[in-house]
């Protein structure tokens, strides 16, 4: 991948794995509050990545330990049109759908406040570590919105619905060890060690063939939306194209060699 100089975001390879790419939000200055230019930066970004044929996991984090993001830069929308308001939310819910629609893993690394539209951002990941001071929540109601970027449907697809009413009624934020006892925060570690822990969480994920992680993704995301019958024939669509791929093969062959596979992606 050819790395791209972004004004308000950081991309660079693990050292562990070429196929981790670490996405850093880096407006530490505003808390990484998402502005325009994060956002178009980031819609630009995961398109780059999803054409990228070295990619696995890619890692969602924010600069610094006080915040992953804070939700919209307030700050830019004082005085904001309504017409505005409205092109800017747009590039906003264009960033919480690539990451969901990205074809492989990504995996939000929580560094501290999670708060409004950083949330989501960290809720349309396919699962979350956390430092273990981090803080989430989306607290719209008190602003007199709703989340408008996944928030309702995320959550709620994540928690029992009843904890996913609670948060969103309430617009109270929770600790990290509350939501990994409740299932939205799938590891904990100290801040310094969260990067470090969740590049090796990725490791376990990018050693195996990159068809089965996109299969795998896809059938699991089509099929929650759906009955039980559907989800299967979802399913059995991707094993068959595993199933019938040279990797599978590679995969049998170095099982039965003792050695490590070298995956192709076909």
């Amino acid at each position: 991948m050819t790395v791209k100089t972004f004004e308000t975001i950081t991309l660079e390879r693990a050292v562990s794995h070429s196929g981790i790419v670490i996405l850093t939000l880096n407006r530490p200055e505003a808390m990484n509050a998402m502005n325009t230019k994060m956002a178009v930066e980031l819609i630009e970004a995961f398109h780059e990545l999803k054409y990228d044929e070295t990619v696995r996991v890619v890692i969602v984090t924010g600069s610094g330990t006080k915040s992953f993001c804070v939700g919209a830069d307030l700050k830019e929308r004082n005085g904001m049109s309504q017409k505005d308001w409205k092109k800017q939310h747009d590039y906003f819910e264009e960033v919480t759908a690539q990451i969901r629609e990205f074809p492989f893993p990504v995996i939000g690394a929580v560094n501290g406040f999670a708060l409004g539209g950083g949330m989501e951002i960290a809720l349309s990941c396919d699962f979350r570590t956390a430092a273990e001071h981090a803080q989430v929540g989306l607290p719209e109601a008190k602003l007199g919105l709703i989340p408008g970027i996944g928030g309702t449907q995320l959550l709620s697809r994540i928690l029992p619905i009843g904890l996913a009413k609670e948060m969103l009624f309430s617009g109270k934020r929770i600790g990290a060890d509350e939501g990994r006892q409740w299932g939205l925060i799938n590891e904990l570690f100290s801040a310094d060690e969260l990067l470090n822990g969740t590049i090796r969480l990725a490791d376990t994920i990018a050693k195996n063939a990159p068809l089965s992680l996109q299969a795998i993704k896809k059938a699991v995301n089509r099929g929650t939306e759906t009955d039980l019958a559907t989800g299967i024939a979802f399913e059995l669509e991707a094993y068959y194209k595993c199933a019938n791929s040279e990797d599978r093969l590679e995969g049998i062959y170095a099982f039965n060699e003792k050695r490590a596979p070298e995956w192709k992606g076909r």
